[in-house]
């Protein structure tokens, strides 16, 4: 049932787009009922984001041998998502859903959030374990410098974001997350968790 109201999501999507998008239609086309969505999904949104972008979990994937090829992986991984045209239509929606719907905040921080941190988490403890970092970073941070970047590059400053673009933000990531490993290694007080409000 999941995978046919997920493709049937996509489908109307690319029909009549993510704002004239309904749960009615999915659930009419799917020939299931809404309630069996909602069980599943709290909103249009989060079952738009579902289908579009990435579930909860995300597939496993083999470690490259370095931090900068893990994260070139990672990056090339969602740059194919998050630069779809259903996903550069439905992003707008879901940041402005998110800021004024603290219940789906919730749900969006401890699930698809939570998957993605913990990609960087296995990320980092494996560049520790192979001597490339001087210790551990916050993967809240290593996020924001890599997918937030990429995000900012496709949502927001509206740029031409290829491979050779997905690549230097790999590259910047890297030194970035190096960067602040050794800090923590110099000055141990000082703490890599980026600022909430």
């Amino acid at each position: 049932m999941d995978h046919n109201i997920l493709q049937t999501t996509r489908e109307l999507i690319d029909e009549v787009g993510y704002p004239a998008l309904t749960v009615d239609q999915v659930a009419a086309r799917a020939g299931v009922g809404k309630a069996a969505i909602y069980r599943r999904y709290a909103s249009k949104a989060e079952m738009a984001f579902v289908a579009t972008m990435h579930e909860q979990q995300l597939p496993p994937w083999a470690g490259t041998g370095s931090l900068h090829g893990d994260l070139l992986v990672l990056v090339r991984s969602f740059h194919v998502r998050m630069a779809a045209p259903a996903a550069r239509q439905l992003a707008p929606a879901l940041i402005s859903e998110l800021a004024v719907n603290p219940e789906l905040n919730t749900r969006f921080q401890d699930t698809f959030l939570a998957a993605e941190q913990a990609a960087f988490a296995e990320i980092i403890e494996q560049a520790v374990a192979r001597g490339e970092l001087a210790g551990t970073v916050d993967p809240a941070m290593a996020h924001l410098l890599l997918l937030g970047s990429l995000a900012s590059a496709l949502y927001i400053l509206n740029l031409p974001v290829d491979d050779a673009v997905v690549a230097d933000l790999a590259t910047a990531a890297t030194a970035g997350i190096t960067a602040l490993a050794d800090r923590q290694r110099s000055d141990p007080g000082e703490t890599a968790e980026p600022r909430r409000p």
